[in-house]
């Protein structure tokens, strides 16, 4: 009869042992399934980001980007800009003369549009799709004007990778992840204006 009673009990641990075992493989399935959805949905709360008091243009934007041309582009904080004649970010400097001649310009793709306002007064916009965001008018406007032109990952063309390639490579570490539900990231200087 012991043996009996010992056979029944070994039955049942093993039938114990596969009914929990089988619930506890459901449960760590659940909870990497649960894990992976926080996790990737963390994830794409959170984008790839320039930050423009950090930026030295050193021009990786332009060429570590995996698309071609690159998500970053220009743009300009209207609001702190001096509407200058000569536009250091957009006149080569010394210019040769003060007209919109390839020669004169320092955007190498003609990217920076000069719309002439009222003496002595021109505004300058950005063509995005022309720019390939190498920074030579961030600096031009950084080393002489008041630093309106910067450099911004733009998310509607940006694939959000995992390792930005751009990040990976900048020298000045300026390279970011910010909320998704507010992904551009203004100069402090453009922040305390409007």
């Amino acid at each position: 009869m012991a043996e009996a009673d010992k056979e029944k009990n070994n039955n049942l641990s093993r039938r114990d042992f596969l009914r929990y075992g089988f619930r506890a493989i459901i449960g760590l399935g659940a909870l990497s399934v649960a894990g992976h959805t926080l996790f990737s949905s963390k994830s794409h709360d959170m984008v790839w980001q320039l930050d423009p008091d950090k930026c030295i243009q050193c021009g990786r934007c332009a060429t570590r980007c995996v698309l071609s041309p690159s998500a970053v582009k220009c743009v300009h904080a209207f609001a702190i800009c001096g509407y200058c004649d000569l536009c250091s970010g957009y006149f080569r400097q010394p210019p040769f003369a003060l007209d919109t001649a390839a020669e004169n310009r320092l955007c190498p793709t003609s990217a920076i549009k000069r719309t002439y306002v009222e003496d002595p007064y021109y505004e300058y916009t950005i063509d995005q799709s022309l720019c390939i965001g190498c920074g030579k008018c961030v600096k031009g406007c950084g080393s002489f004007g008041n630093g309106s032109l910067f450099l911004q990952v733009m998310h509607d063309r940006c694939v959000n990778c995992n390792e930005c390639s751009i990040a990976v490579t900048c020298p000045a570490k300026a390279y970011t992840r910010v909320p998704a539900h507010s992904p551009y990231l203004l100069k402090k200087a453009a922040e305390g204006s409007g």
